[in-house]
């Protein structure tokens, strides 16, 4: 008998943030961990999980448009397994759910793969909710499994920068947001564990580690002592293989000058802060309950410029959010005008169900409107990084590159710059100088100078059988 015709397969779509993108992530090595091997063709799938978001409307419309693909495939093969996954399960959504897409077999809140596991291993309904409650039980102890830290196969060529949250859940609850009642109450992952999941990731040949939290900042508020963001960043940091750190995102009322500090003094942090402000008028923040106001703001950024000046800032703006009138919106535009950050993540409001915002503030700005204010900012951000990028040109930068695109190499700089470039080296995973001809708002092309760190060695086209899975786990825990 052929053992890889009897291999099968899963496909995961994932949407939505870098949180989603970790938990995809984890979920495919455990899938492989059951001898699971991963499929980019959905129709050659035995399984298909939706990892979702719905943090904006379009991003809901996407998935249940997604969803409705995914029922006329099983409408063909009955035996195909579905689960569904993320926001838009949530922490109380099932059973709803459950009555509108009765097709889907499992129900996943966010970061929560143990029902899917459960039921695929293949526990009757009385040891099922038990199967579920111990591995959860296990995942609170010791919140990533051996599995997890083994890369999917079709990734372990290709994944130079890996997202790793350290802060599950957020207790903030601004009025448009709909996290809080999607992905639970805030709390801070061990330090130990954390640590030991980048180290094996380095070892696997990941160089860029991407430390996530709804509020990052915030990473250890929950714990006894004095262990924060800052501290981690310092053992991070010491993980050898590792040669760049990053974080995100930011809250502008916990952004400590010791965070700040430890960005600029520790080589592999990269010098990229990212401090959402939403909105530049005072009653709109209250409004939106942010808890600072537009003055804060603006000593913020100084404070960051002053004590770490060689930085990136990058920010969130939300146009239209309820009640905002045509004023409110200037002080937005003036106050991005004024500070002129490095990049702008832009959103028009979108009403999100069980917010306070959705259930106490009419959404009384029209779209037409809402559309006339993003393109607003959009066309000022444009000019801004237009100007600021072309301090670049004619200057070399460090680039880590991460992978092809059209024919050319693509990789970021320390601040996070978009750089392309051609090359008939194979350089993935490799930091490199290159020198800057071109800059545009959002991306720079250039050319190569040199290469400092080589690209990394190719791993194996390995199997996805369980026994791999054994085989790699008891190589990295003798490391």
């Amino acid at each position: 008998m052929n053992t890889a015709m009897s291999i099968k397969k899963y496909n995961i779509w994932t949407i939505g943030c870098q949180m989603n993108e970790a938990d995809s992530r984890h979920l495919g090595s455990q899938l492989e961990s059951l001898g699971y091997a991963m499929t980019e063709e959905v129709t050659e799938a035995d399984l298909v999980v939706l990892n979702t978001c719905v943090v904006r409307q379009s991003a809901e419309d996407r998935a249940i448009g997604r969803l409705g693909y995914v029922s006329s495939l099983k409408k063909k093969r009955p035996d195909l397994k579905v689960g569904l996954m993320g926001c838009m399960v949530g922490m109380r959504e099932a059973p709803r759910l459950k009555k509108e897409f009765p097709f889907v077999d499992v129900f996943m809140p966010p970061s929560d793969p143990a029902p899917l596991l459960s039921y695929l291993q293949g526990e009757d309904n009385e040891d099922a909710e038990a199967k579920v409650e111990e591995i959860r039980r296990k995942n609170e102890q010791n919140a990533i499994q051996d599995e997890e830290y083994i890369l999917p196969a079709l990734r372990r060529n290709d994944t130079i920068q890996a997202n790793v949250p350290i802060v599950l859940g957020c207790s903030h609850a601004c009025t448009f947001c709909v996290i809080p009642y999607r992905r639970g109450p805030e709390r801070s992952r061990r330090p130990g564990e954390i640590i030991q999941e980048i180290r094996k990731l380095a070892e696997q040949g990941v160089r860029e580690i991407m430390l996530l939290g709804q509020i990052v900042d915030r990473y250890g508020t929950d714990f006894e002592g004095d262990y924060g963001l800052a501290e981690l960043l310092t053992d991070v940091s010491e993980v050898e293989g590792i040669l760049r750190i990053r974080y995100l995102t930011g809250h502008p009322n916990y952004m400590t000058d010791r965070i700040i500090e430890v960005t600029r003094d520790l080589p592999k942090v990269m010098p990229h802060f990212e401090l959402p402000v939403q909105a530049g008028n005072n009653k709109v923040l209250e409004d939106m309950r942010r808890g600072y106001t537009r003055e804060e703001f603006r000593m913020l950024i100084e404070r960051v410029r002053r004590i770490c000046p060689d930085s990136t800032i990058n920010t969130d703006i939300i146009v239209g959010f309820p009640g905002e009138t045509a004023e409110e919106f200037q002080d937005t535009y003036d106050l991005l005008a004024e500070l002129e950050l490095d990049k702008v993540h832009l959103a028009k409001y979108s009403e999100r169900p069980k917010t306070i915002a959705a259930r106490k503030m009419p959404d009384d700005v029209s779209e037409e409107e809402k559309e006339r204010r993003r393109l607003l900012i959009d066309g000022l951000v444009d000019e801004i990084l237009t100007r600021k990028n072309q301090r670049w040109m004619d200057q070399d930068v460090e680039v880590l590159v991460e992978s092809r695109h059209k024919g050319k190499w693509r990789g970021r700089t320390p601040h996070n710059r978009l750089v392309f470039f051609e090359s008939d080296q194979d350089l993935a995973g490799a930091l490199v100088d290159v020198k800057i001809h071109y800059t545009s708002p959002y991306s720079m092309q250039g050319d190569l100078v040199k290469v400092n760190v080589p690209a990394l060695p190719k791993a194996p086209n390995l199997s996805t059988i369980p026994m791999f899975h054994r085989s790699l786990k008891e190589n990295l825990s003798q490391s």
